[in-house]
């Protein structure tokens, strides 16, 4: 396979100067750089624009599907989805989308208020009325929901050397049973649109807590609803993803799923951060541990002994 090149300030530069209108730097193009050191594919241009380069021809499918899905998506949801004002491919056979900057702080940033859990409540319920088969038809995976159960037994083994290194307490994990996790597995015919991507940086939150977009959509599925409350859980706090998911119609169980997707996970993540499997900010997956692991209400009072019905 062809090694993909690796864009360089020039590149970006020579790509948008045809698409764009607006004042350089004095070096004949617009002012461009990396969103972050380690992300040489998704590029500033200017104030008001961000490049997304697809960085092989797998993620360039992902790149196209994703203009038409947004689209979908956008009257659906009350917060913003990005806008392309220019695509094509920036190399042969690798896609780019110019978009228009969406406003806002991550909430690795800015905390989520009560008005911004109604924004997150608006989002995934306006994710349900999204029909999917249209999605499907776009190109959009369908994905089988995740063994709770086979994610639960990772997370002790994790959890038993995150204890060992003094990072966690193993002894929390018990708190979710063989018994509890096969209680809590995906219900038949809950499959949804889901974002399947929802983490700090991609969810945009302003100074006084309103979610103001959600950003990234390339790894959206049809499929379980709970995947994307556990990555509300990772990005701005169990409690505020469980209100978000109760106030957009969602029953105990579901939410309950997604709260120990979002623990399990971030469990492992860090474990495999720590013994060098992965690579990654540690103190933000300490954060995202700490965010998972808050407790709630639910869990304390809940009794799913008998199925729950779901809207």
């Amino acid at each position: 396979m062809t090694q993909a090149p690796t864009p360089t300030a020039d590149t970006v530069r020579r790509l948008v100067r045809s698409l764009l209108k607006e004042g350089g730097d004095g070096t004949g193009g617009p002012d461009v750089r990396p969103v972050t050191e380690d992300r040489e594919h998704t590029w500033w241009v200017g104030s008001r624009h961000v490049l997304r380069l697809a960085p092989d021809r797998e993620a360039s499918v992902r790149r196209r599907r994703e203009l038409r899905l947004r689209e979908l998506v956008r009257p659906q949801v009350p917060v913003a989805v990005p806008t392309s004002v220019a695509h094509g491919d920036w190399a042969p056979g690798l896609a780019y989308t110019l978009d228009t900057r969406v406003p806002g702080g991550t909430a690795d940033e800015h905390d989520v208020s009560a008005v911004g859990e109604a924004d997150l409540a608006g989002l995934l319920s306006g994710l349900r009325t999204v029909p999917a088969r249209q999605a499907e038809a776009l190109g959009v995976p369908r994905t089988a929901p995740r063994s709770l159960e086979a994610l639960r037994r990772m997370a002790v083994h994790a959890a038993e050397r995150l204890a060992a290194a003094d990072e966690f307490d193993a002894a929390r994990l018990h708190q979710l049973t063989p018994p509890g996790a096969a209680q809590l597995a995906a219900q038949p015919g809950s499959a949804v649109l889901t974002h399947h991507g929802l983490t700090g940086a991609h969810v945009l939150v302003s100074a006084d807590g309103r979610v103001r977009g959600i950003l990234d959509w390339t790894a959206a599925s049809v499929g379980d609803p709970a995947e994307d409350i556990a990555g509300l859980a990772v990005a701005v706090g169990s409690p505020p993803a469980v209100r978000a998911a109760t106030l957009a119609g969602y029953g105990a169980r579901p939410c309950l799923r997604g709260l120990w997707l979002a623990r399990c996970d971030t469990v492992i993540r860090l474990t495999d951060r720590l013994e060098g499997r992965t690579t990654g900010s540690l103190p933000l997956l300490r954060t995202q541990l700490r965010r998972a692991w808050e407790p709630i209400l639910l869990e304390r009072v809940t009794d799913l002994q008998e199925d729950e019905p779901e809207p």
